[in-house]
């Protein structure tokens, strides 16, 4: 009995090294992810791709879905910043405790609160790129965008795309001047999200291929503002 039992083969076995194999892969997959340095141009980037993210992402915060709207925003910053599989996540969730420190906030004094978490991601966004930038002036500025936005009974939508072309200048060390067509078109696109989210039924099929079509223009235009100059030019 004992010697028959010694013999049987081990069916458990292949599939525990398998296991122990494909665990240590993940284990030096997420280490070389989180902590392997990576530096890419940040101006490099598929903007139809990041305009389809981010119309995704608008709509599902409109449909009250934060679990998509997180995965969807971690594409996004993998596809605008070439934020690595799992960095990405946490960028997302930096950019997301953002917005909602932001959102609780109700005077410039609570909005502020934001600030020192918008840094943080910054901080982050730097560490990938390999074009530098004044961390804490894009922070403040990115924080004003979306003030501007949330006060429309203070500022207008020409204001968001003052502010939208000052925060793009900053990222990408380029003068204010050439973000002017992309900030405008972009807060276009807000402006289309807004007014479609206070129909009685909210935003239609309809509503969100126009708010895509004009974030197509918006990134597309930007796409080609940040691209370096030629060396024949």
């Amino acid at each position: 009995m004992n010697e028959s039992s010694s013999n049987a083969p081990r069916s458990g076995k292949p599939f525990y090294w398998f296991w122990r194999g494909a665990l240590l892969v993940l284990v030096l997959w997420l280490l070389t992810d989180l902590f392997v340095p990576r530096k890419h141009d940040i101006r490099q980037f598929d903007p139809a791709e990041v305009a389809r993210l981010e119309t995704a992402m608008w709509r599902s915060y409109y449909d009250k879905n934060p679990v998509l709207l997180l995965w969807q925003l971690a594409g996004g910053l993998r596809q605008q910043f070439h934020a690595p599989f799992w960095r990405s996540f946490g960028l997302a969730f930096q950019a997301t405790r953002a917005a909602f420190t932001f959102k609780k906030g109700h005077s410039d004094a609570d909005y502020q609160q934001a600030l020192p978490i918008l840094v943080d991601y910054y901080r982050s966004i730097q560490a990938l790129s390999s074009v530098q930038f004044d961390i804490q002036r894009v922070s403040s500025l990115e924080l004003d965008w979306w003030i501007v936005h949330r006060q429309r009974d203070r500022y207008s939508y020409a204001d968001l795309a003052n502010v939208l072309a000052k925060t793009s200048a900053a990222l990408y060390n380029q003068p204010v001047a050439r973000f002017t067509t992309y900030a405008h078109l972009r807060a276009n696109a807000m402006k289309l999200c807004d007014e479609a989210g206070q129909l009685p039924n909210g935003a239609t099929d309809t509503d969100w291929q126009r708010i895509r079509q004009a974030l197509n223009q918006a990134w597309g235009n930007l796409h080609e503002v940040v691209q370096p100059a030629s060396p024949n030019t």
